[in-house]
């Protein structure tokens, strides 16, 4: 058996892109451990949320199973790539309903993947979360994505400010793409331009790098991800 080079939760680690992360982290011979509603058979480890529990007690059944599982351990990165999408404007029928979701998904998500790395991200470790280039600006036919993704910019930036609970010399940055290469945007999106989407083995591979202490970010950064002829450069907000 190899012996494990690293350590690394992937919230979110089921989805699309989740799952690109998780195997590309267990590629390089980490341990991986996943945290969404279903496991991922490739992680070495699955918390499996309960969506009937409150915000916070999600949050206290994760940190006690990653004590559990973790016993004395630390990892070396906390990547956050849960999410998902609703429209609707302020007179949709949906509007309150779909916000909750999304504050959900992006919102209680990302807080609870800042509390795991204050509790079990090493010394000079990253934290990765998910923003949007959209929430940069109004979104009003979706407003509650809009707004769920601009709280976790927020975040981001009171997580890389002095005194934040975060370890010491570990950074936190945010991806904000356009639009991801995943299977369910195919299905809905048939006839859209695919060469300004962003594939998901260029973020995982980012990731990466970044465990590698390689193209770190600086602590604190909003990185667009703006793909033309499915080449992607980052663009710092």
């Amino acid at each position: 058996m190899a012996a494990v080079l690293g350590r690394v939760i992937i919230y979110g680690g089921k989805g699309a892109l989740g799952s690109a992360c998780v195997s590309q982290f267990k590629s390089k011979n980490w341990w991986v451990g996943s945290i969404d509603m279903k496991p991922n058979e490739s992680a070495d480890a699955n918390i499996v949320v309960n969506a009937n529990r409150n915000w916070q007690e999600q949050e206290s059944d994760i940190l006690s199973e990653i004590k559990n599982i973790l016993k004395e351990d630390k990892v070396d990165g906390v990547i956050c790539v849960a999410g998902g999408w609703a429209g609707g404007n302020a007179s949709s029928s949906d509007f309150i309903k779909n916000n909750d979701l999304m504050w959900k998904q992006s919102v209680w998500s990302s807080a609870i993947a800042a509390s795991i790395a204050s509790h079990y991200l090493k010394q000079g470790g990253f934290l990765a979360l998910t923003g949007a280039k959209a929430a940069l600006e109004g979104t009003p036919g979706m407003i509650g994505y809009g707004m769920a993704k601009a709280a976790v910019h927020q975040l981001t930036k009171s997580l890389a400010s002095k005194d934040s609970g975060l370890p010491l010399d570990s950074i936190v940055a945010t991806i904000l793409p356009v639009t991801l290469d995943t299977p369910m945007n195919r299905k809905w999106m048939p006839k859209a331009d695919t060469s300004t989407w962003t594939s998901l083995e260029f973020v995982s591979d980012l990731f990466w790098k970044w465990s590698q202490n390689q193209d770190r970010p600086s602590n604190g950064s909003l990185l667009q991800l703006i793909t033309k002829d499915n080449k992607t450069t980052l663009i710092t907000v």
